[in-house]
C-alpha cells in the first residue's frame, strides 16, 4: 500500500517514550494558525526553496528538460547551493516498515519504537494502519489531532500501543477560528479514546492568549478527566518555514512568551 510521507526522523525523543523513529505522513485538514510543519499541510508533494539562503540568480527558472521538473515551473536541480528540494516521497508501506524496523533492537531497547505523525496521519488511515500492522514487533504510537471520522479513529488507534492527541481548544467558535475546523468531532473521539482502554496522553499546545486561557483550560481539564496530559510550550520558531513553501505565517506578530500556567486547574489529570 502507497502513501506520502514527508520525512522519517531517527533518534527522536520527543514523539512517545524511548527513542522513536518518527514517520510524518503529509496532509492535513486542521490549518493551525501556530502550525510549525506547514510543509505536511498539503497532501501533494511539492517544492520547497531554503528563502533564507537564496541569491535569486535566477538558474532554477532558466529552463530544463527534466521531466521530473515540468510540474513544478523550475528546475529542481539547477541551484548552485541546493537549495531546492521536494517535500513529500510516495512510499510502500513495507518500504517503510522495513526501514524503521532496521532499528527494531536498539529501539526496543530504549524503551522506544515508531511514531506515526504529520500532518495528520487519520488522512491516510488505511497507510497508517498498514504500517502500525506491519511494524508489531515494537512499540507503536501516533500523534493525531483525532480529527477524522470514529471509525477510522478506532480502526487507527485499535492498531496503536500509545495515541498522544491534540487538545487545542474547547470552545467550538474559537476552535473554527485558529484551527479552521469544528471540534466536535474531536470531543467524540477524545470520549472514545478515554473508554477504548489504550494508554494515551492529550497534548495541549500552549499558545499565548490563544489556547493557554484559564478559561479554555479549566474546559480541556474537563475534558481530558483523569487521563494524562501534557503542556507543550509555544515554540518562537514555528514560522521558520513557511517561506519555503510560499505560505505567509499566520502569527508572525503574535508574541512569544507564555502566560503562567495555573496547573491547579488540571486537578485529577497527570502531568507529563
Amino acid at each position: 500500500m502507497f502513501g506520502t510521507v514527508f520525512d522519517i526522523k531517527e533518534f527522536s525523543v520527543h514523539d512517545g517514550p524511548g527513542i522513536r523513529t518518527t514517520v510524518f505522513l503529509k496532509g492535513c485538514p486542521l490549518r493551525c494558525k501556530w502550525c510549525h510543519n506547514p510543509e505536511g499541510l498539503s497532501p501533494n508533494v511539492h517544492i520547497m526553496v531554503n528563502e533564507n539562503r537564496c541569491v535569486h540568480c535566477g538558474k532554477c527558472f532558466e529552463g530544463c528538460e527534466h521531466e521530473a521538473c515540468k510540474p513544478y515551473g523550475r528546475c529542481l536541480y539547477a541551484c548552485p547551493m541546493g537549495l531546492i528540494s521536494l517535500t513529500g516521497k510516495l512510499m510502500d508501506s513495507a518500504e517503510v516498515a522495513q526501514k524503521v524496523l532496521r532499528g527494531k533492537d536498539f529501539l526496543s531497547m530504549s524503551g522506544g519504537g515508531i511514531t506515526i505523525s504529520g500532518g495528520e496521519p487519520l488522512m491516510q488511515h488505511e497507510f497508517t494502519v498498514d504500517i502500525l500492522k506491519r511494524t508489531s514487533q515494537i512499540h507503536r504510537a501516533i500523534q493525531t489531532s483525532g480529527y477524522a471520522k470514529s471509525e477510522v479513529f478506532k480502526s487507527v488507534i485499535s492498531n496503536a500501543d500509545y495515541i498522544m492527541m491534540d487538545l487545542k481548544i474547547a470552545d467550538p467558535s474559537l476552535h473554527k477560528e485558529y484551527t479552521g475546523v469544528d471540534n466536535s468531532i474531536i470531543l467524540e473521539n477524545a470520549k472514545i479514546l478515554k473508554r477504548s482502554g489504550k494508554a494515551h496522553v492529550f497534548r495541549v499546545p500552549l499558545i499565548p492568549d490563544i489556547t493557554d486561557t484559564k478559561e479554555n483550560l479549566a474546559k480541556i481539564s474537563e475534558i481530558a478527566g483523569e487521563s494524562t496530559v501534557e503542556l507543550l510550550p509555544y515554540n518562537p520558531m514555528a514560522g521558520a518555514k513557511y517561506k519555503s513553501v510560499g505560505l505567509d505565517y499566520p502569527l508572525s506578530d503574535h508574541r512569544n512568551d507564555n502566560n503562567e500556567i495555573d496547573l491547579s486547574l488540571f486537578q485529577n489529570a497527570k502531568l507529563l
